[in-house]
């Protein structure tokens, strides 16, 4: 909780992955992927609720060895490729206020993809929106990117042509404005507005830059290997 308004860290793993079977549960650095998410968000100062949103016997058995709430399994219709994060958000908080009466002033939502979290990441988002309360209903963890959307390319054909045509076309990457991508680090808004709006992207959203090496998400093997590397080499892991 917050200044009174308590706050939910929903963790949505799914079972099925086609681009790396199994990734949620295949361990990485001596622990389960979904692991390591779990055991930043329980160190939160602020997180009243630490849950798993699955479609998984597997994943829910080690979300909860880990300490995480997993109060149900998914239905069926929330674990297809056509399901979005919105639609299980709205299950998980539906579930709670139905079985306890549970309300949250703020939803946060941690991909388990992106497990380079330092320790105090969820607490720094968490306050930084409550701090700027008046001004942003949402806020995003972002990471700045190398490969500037004005020299990103597309077929046309067999033609290569600029895949973002109305921007400046340049040769030097100091002179493009510095481009940001949403890493699963993070996502936070109010929940009357996240319901409402049903994205957090938001229109009165703020951003929260992360560091260089934290900007991964894992979505096929190779993915998988540069984070373990990166794991060992910024938290001394073996």
């Amino acid at each position: 909780m917050i200044n009174g308004k308590a706050v939910v860290g929903i963790i949505a793993a799914r079972g099925g992955s086609k681009g790396l079977p199994g990734k949620n549960w295949r361990e990485i650095c001596g622990k389960p992927l979904i692991a390591w998410t779990i055991e930043k968000a329980l160190k939160s100062r602020y997180l009243d609720v630490v849950m798993v949103s699955t479609d998984s016997e597997e994943i829910a058995a080690i979300a909860v060895q880990y300490g995480a709430q997993v109060p149900f399994l998914r239905p069926p219709e929330l674990a297809t490729d056509m399901a979005s994060s919105y639609d299980v958000i709205r299950h998980v908080l539906a579930h709670y206020e139905q079985e306890g009466g549970r309300q949250f002033g703020y939803t946060m939502l941690l991909e388990p993809t992106s497990p380079l979290r330092e320790d105090d990441d969820i607490d720094k988002v968490i306050e930084a929106l409550d701090d700027n309360s008046e001004v942003f209903d949402s806020i995003v963890t972002l990471g700045a990117v190398g490969e500037h959307p004005s020299i990103i390319k597309r077929f046309a054909g067999s033609e290569v042509v600029p895949f973002c045509p109305e921007l400046k076309q340049t040769t030097r990457r100091q002179d493009n404005e510095t481009a940001y991508f949403p890493f699963g680090v993070a996502y936070l808004a109010k929940t009357p507005v996240l319901l409402s709006e049903n994205t957090f992207y938001t229109k009165r959203c703020m951003g929260f830059e992360i560091k260089r090496y934290q900007n991964y998400e894992i979505d096929d093997i190779y993915d998988f290997l540069c984070v373990e590397t990166i794991m060992k080499q910024e938290w001394k892991l073996k």
